[in-house]
């Protein structure tokens, strides 16, 4: 199993299409037989975060999906999950580009943008400690280690507090113009649980550290993209498509900086795969960028 472009390659037979998630190839066969009826995605976001270097592109942070997750179980993610309905709520303290900024960006309304953005950041914060958010425009906390801190995240894992709650409780307010939008990604139809995720890319902030306390997954780890890559292309790093095409895009930047501002002028128009079947049993999934 490679990853070519804008495919993602099952040979016939192929020892490797065991890493495919599980199920893919039932699934698929379902549908191509018309027996399987596309659910609707759910809205999610997903943050890449960057770390600079000085010797070479900057690292990325990945976590390890605990195996037995229901949706890509045991594979290589960036931080990020499903919206809650109360991201997209309109009271939550703002700096940056505005939600009708991004609206315009996404093709969508203020409160899907609002609950996209703030999904990311709340997402991040609950599965790496990290958070896009300061007391003003022109800063952003530096330390989200203390006990404090962590009783708020838990707080925001469980529901208890939302992220517009958590944010007026601390006096901060969510800094969207440390996010870059990347790429939106949806769900091959052949899934029983789908997602409209959009992607964004964003520098460390200086001062912060992440930490490993998602209870999802099962490490976590910082790395070059290229070492990334081709852990995937051994079989040593299982990943879906849409990240291992992010992967290949950063790995062109030399630094966190250079990949948010790239960020700016790129397309957000959603990337959905579809399967094709090839004579010898063998398929792949395609798709445009």
């Amino acid at each position: 199993m490679s990853q070519q472009g804008g495919e993602y390659i099952v040979p016939a037979g192929s020892r490797l299409s065991a890493h495919v998630p599980e199920g893919w190839e039932q699934q698929i066969a379902a549908y191509e037989r018309g027996e399987f009826t596309a659910v609707p995605p759910k809205h999610a976001a997903t943050v890449v975060l960057l770390r600079d270097r000085e010797d070479g592109p900057p690292d990325v942070y990945l976590l390890k999906r605990a195996a037995s997750m229901s949706f890509a179980g045991g594979f290589y993610a960036f931080p990020g999950g499903r919206v809650d309905p109360r991201d997209a709520d309109a009271e939550i303290g703002w700096a940056g580009p505005s939600a009708a900024d991004w609206a315009r960006r996404f093709g969508s309304d203020e409160a899907e943008a609002r609950a996209l953005l703030c999904a990311a950041v709340r997402e991040t914060f609950e599965e790496s400690g990290v958070l896009f958010a300061g007391p003003d425009e022109h800063s952003v906390v530096a330390d989200t280690t203390a006990e404090g801190w962590e009783a708020d995240r838990r707080a925001l894992v469980s529901r208890e507090t939302s992220l517009a709650g958590f944010l007026a409780k601390r006096s901060l307010v969510l800094r969207t113009d440390l996010l870059g939008g990347w790429s939106r990604w949806i769900t091959p139809e052949f899934e029983p649980r789908r997602y409209d995720t959009a992607f964004f890319v964003a520098a460390l902030p200086a001062g912060q550290l992440t930490r490993d306390v998602s209870g999802e997954t099962e490490s976590t780890t910082w790395m070059p993209p290229r070492q990334a890559i081709d852990d995937h292309i051994a079989g040593r790093a299982l990943m879906l498509p849409p990240t291992v095409t992010t992967l290949r895009e950063v790995h062109s930047f030399n630094t966190a900086a250079e990949a948010v501002r790239a960020a700016a002028t790129r397309p957000l128009t959603p990337i959905m795969a579809t399967v094709r079947r090839h004579d010898d049993g063998s398929w792949h999934l395609e798709w445009e960028l």
